[in-house]
């Protein structure tokens, strides 16, 4: 680890300081690390597209607005290898929220949650990334089925690489 010295004006302190009594932190070294880091992710300009990442993606969208479950299903579907986990709340009748985990290439992570965003039907849309080291995926099985108490259900199914259920 490098010690840096920075200086900076009261102000911009006051701030940081604020920040971290907010947030709880004990020191000004983690909160600048963590400062630094969600800094020079929100900076990146794709130098590091083929970075791997895991990301959350959350969304609102209208279930009832045509097709758009259906389609947000295939989607993730379609991308499982990027898509590795989803939770789904009703929010009231016209209204759900979906948080996907996604892992993968940025490039192809970021490409996927713009695309679900962009849906017709999708109201507020968020993706968060963050950098991992890539691992050698060992790939695992599972399978689940949910149902809820309000007009829709669904089941999922996924198949790892290999074409194991």
């Amino acid at each position: 680890m490098q010690r840096l010295t920075i200086t900076i004006d009261d102000d911009l302190l006051a701030e940081v300081d604020a920040f971290m009594a907010r947030r709880g932190y004990d020191n000004r070294s983690e909160a600048f690390r963590d400062l630094l880091r969600s800094g020079l992710e929100t900076a990146d300009t794709g130098a590091s597209d083929s970075r791997h990442c895991i990301a959350t993606l959350s969304y609102v969208y209208d279930h009832a607005a045509r097709e758009l479950p259906k389609r947000l299903t295939q989607e993730a579907h379609d991308h499982s290898g990027l898509a590795q986990a989803t939770l789904h709340v009703h929010i009231d009748q016209e209204s759900c929220l979906e948080v996907t985990v996604l892992k993968g290439e940025r490039r192809e992570v970021k490409a996927f949650a713009d695309h679900v965003i962009a849906e017709r039907g999708v109201r507020h849309g968020h993706v968060a990334l963050m950098p991992i080291e890539a691992a050698h995926d060992h790939g695992h099985n599972h399978s689940h089925s949910h149902s809820h108490s309000s007009s829709h259900s669904h089941s999922h199914s996924h198949t790892t690489k290999s074409g194991k259920k």
